[in-house]
């Protein structure tokens, strides 16, 4: 897709939410990092009920270092994964004490270093908490971005790349956040909604007409405008 079409396609996103923001509740850079990590293979709403506990007794790395692995399983129990997780944050508290004064880094290398940390979740504490122009490329970003042809490619690397490279400098910051609730709640992996869809016209998959809104319910919503 040519940067001119992205544009159009992001200018109508934007339009319908100016102000897109993640669906993680957290009140720091150390919980949202917290929070992105436990993300991974779970559901936002699932990582909120766990963190809601979490966050109230452990809001900083050492606190929840003082929780130890057994006390930090408790609260997140319930997310999968969660041993491997525990492991990973324990880990990183220990990281962030001990190399960055307890602080959440914003550069990438350093936050890549961090145990359970990789591209993706870097990105998302980069643009969530730090304001940079990243692009974190998880599934819904994935499917979208081949889906519309607004960015093929067969790795979230190679899409993450071509992303930055298509859209406009403008949409940047916010972009991110516009691709996954788009991925998340319209251009969903078995039924997309084609028919809803505020950029269908745009979008390059050859088979979303086979997902449009059937004529007598088009006319019924276009009536309720």
């Amino acid at each position: 897709m040519t940067p001119r079409r992205a544009g159009a396609l992001f200018k109508r996103l934007a339009a319908r939410n100016p102000a897109p923001a993640t669906e993680l509740h957290y009140s720091s850079p150390f919980e949202l990092l917290i929070a992105v990590i436990l993300s991974a293979q779970a559901t936002d709403v699932g990582v909120n009920k766990a963190t809601a506990g979490l966050f109230a007794v452990a809001p900083t790395p050492a606190r929840m270092l003082g929780l130890g692995e057994q006390g930090l399983k408790s609260h997140i129990k319930t997310i999968g994964l969660f041993n491997a997780k525990a492991r990973h944050i324990m880990a990183t508290c220990r990281a962030l004490i001990e190399r960055h004064g307890g602080e959440v880094p914003r550069e990438r290398a350093a936050l890549e270093a961090l145990p359970g940390v990789g591209r993706k979740t870097a990105n998302v504490v980069m643009n969530v908490a730090f304001g940079a122009p990243t692009m974190a490329v998880d599934t819904h970003i994935f499917r979208v971005a081949n889906r519309t042809g607004l960015a093929p490619g067969r790795t979230p690397l190679e899409v993450e790349r071509g992303l930055l490279a298509v859209i406009p400098a403008r949409y940047l910051q916010h972009a991110h956040h516009w691709l996954i609730l788009h991925g998340r709640y319209v251009c969903t992996a078995r039924k997309p909604q084609c028919g809803a869809c505020p950029i269908a016209d745009l979008c390059e998959w050859s088979d979303k007409s086979g997902y449009a809104v059937p004529r007598s319910r088009a006319g019924r919503a276009r009536a309720g405008d």
